[in-house]
């Protein structure tokens, strides 16, 4: 499903189906930094203030935060959850541990950044899926000229399979 198209050329992440056909047909090489992350998984409460509470926290350990998302937990109503990457070195991983988080060893990320091109988010999901490769999440924003996507899967096994596919990109 793709999205409407926004005004700013430099915004096309998820273009319509034309975009996708002229992007598989263009052979433009591609610098990929494609890495595994750790993901940080908490619950907060369905209140102001709580996701602002665990954040502030992190920064004030040092944490630098490249991503995160919160939502609200349908299953436990009053209860969100959210998910933060990276955490590095004893402080922050401390300071997550006390506030509730822990690394989920059942989300498996990758997380790819690149030079941004109409149709890429689309060309990358396509060789994934070419290859059998189903997601568990999918992310993605476009910073000024650069892209990240942030790719979740089911196992570790398909999380190398995938990072794989994704540097035989070009």
């Amino acid at each position: 499903m793709g999205a409407p198209e926004r005004g700013n050329k430099g915004i096309r992440l998820f273009p319509l189906r034309p975009r996708l056909a002229a992007a598989r047909k263009e052979d433009r090489s591609m610098d990929l930094i494609v890495e595994k992350q750790d993901v940080w998984v908490a619950s907060l409460e369905d209140k102001p203030g709580a996701l602002a509470g665990k954040l502030i926290a992190l920064a004030d350990a040092g944490a630098d935060l490249d991503f995160v998302i919160a939502r609200r937990s349908p299953e436990r109503p009053g209860m969100g959850v959210m998910f933060v990457t990276p955490l590095r070195g004893d402080t922050e991983l401390k300071a997550a541990s006390g506030i509730g988080f822990s690394a989920t060893n059942r989300l498996h990320s990758v997380r790819v950044e690149g030079e941004n091109q109409a149709g890429i988010a689309g060309k990358i999901t396509d060789k994934l899926a070419r290859e059998g490769i189903n997601l568990r999440g999918f992310s993605g924003a476009v910073i000024g000229k650069r892209f990240v996507l942030n790719l979740a899967f089911d196992t570790l096994r398909v999380q190398e399979k995938a990072i794989q596919v994704i540097k035989g990109i070009s």
